[in-house]
């Protein structure tokens, strides 16, 4: 994880000069760590080798797409086809990724010589972790990251996902709860950009469902975070009526498990 000095030192910002923006809303790169730094070089090789109709950007939560298990609750690729595989989509999560980190990776070619029909966003948790930062900066990043889709994809259907509930702490979960009410408010329905609430999925009548999440079985347990697969091809289904209709194609049947 990276610390508050590397995140001041990655944003090129000079001692004692007030920053523009928070950090959330600051471009940063993670290039320090090896693996983000290939898969990066290797998502633009992708984006440039084939038809792109559809992009998914985010974090761990959307690159565990790309995951096929075993065991089952990692087995993501069954939905993954059903949903995605004839849309000629691409994975742009990055496992740790915060808004600032989605931003740079925007700006650094993962939008550039593309002109995909729709853009799902999913971004913000990581910003409640370790970073902690204030629900006010986090709204900030997730609105840069919108304004820059839209900015250099004009001809994409943005399609913005909240922060999904977790059990970390209590401070994330009233967090979490703000930052997708400002969401919300701003990206009404009717408006240029599709927002989607996914709290009632994940804690149906505010009780946060646990058995959704795969965190609780991993050895040592963690705290439930990151959707099953089961639960993830539900939240597909959930946003694939709008999705489709941002695509411009029939909506996929619910999937169904085998």
């Amino acid at each position: 994880m990276i610390g508050r000095r590397g995140l001041l030192a990655g944003a090129g910002l000079l001692a004692g000069a007030a920053p523009k923006a928070p950090l959330a809303a600051t471009p940063i790169a993670r290039l320090d760590a090896p693996w983000w730094r290939q898969r990066h070089a290797a998502k633009l090789a992708e984006l440039r080798s084939r038809r792109v109709d559809l992009v998914l950007l985010g974090d761990s939560i959307t690159q565990n797409w790309e995951s096929a298990g075993p065991p089952p609750w990692r087995d993501f690729q069954p939905a993954w086809r059903h949903y995605y595989g004839a849309r000629n989509a691409v994975n742009l999560g990055f496992t740790g990724d915060a808004t600032c980190h989605l931003l740079w990776r925007l700006r650094n070619g993962e939008a550039d010589g593309i002109a995909p029909r729709a853009a799902v966003i999913l971004i913000g948790a990581n910003n409640l972790g370790r970073l902690h930062w204030p629900a006010g900066d986090d709204v900030a990043g997730i609105v840069a990251v919108v304004e820059e889709v839209q900015r250099r994809l004009p001809r994409a259907g943005v399609l913005l996902l909240g922060v999904l509930p977790s059990e970390r702490s209590a401070w994330a979960s009233e967090t979490t709860l703000a930052i997708n009410r400002d969401l919300a408010a701003r990206f009404r329905p009717g408006g240029p950009v599709s927002f989607i609430d996914p709290a009632p999925l994940f804690a149906p009548g505010g009780r946060f469902d646990r058995a959704l999440f795969y965190d609780p079985l991993l050895v040592p347990p963690a705290p439930p975070l990151h959707p099953t697969a089961a639960a993830l091809a539900r939240l597909a289904g959930l946003i694939e009526p709008v999705l489709a209709g941002l695509l411009g194609d029939r909506p996929r049947p619910p999937f169904m498990a085998t």
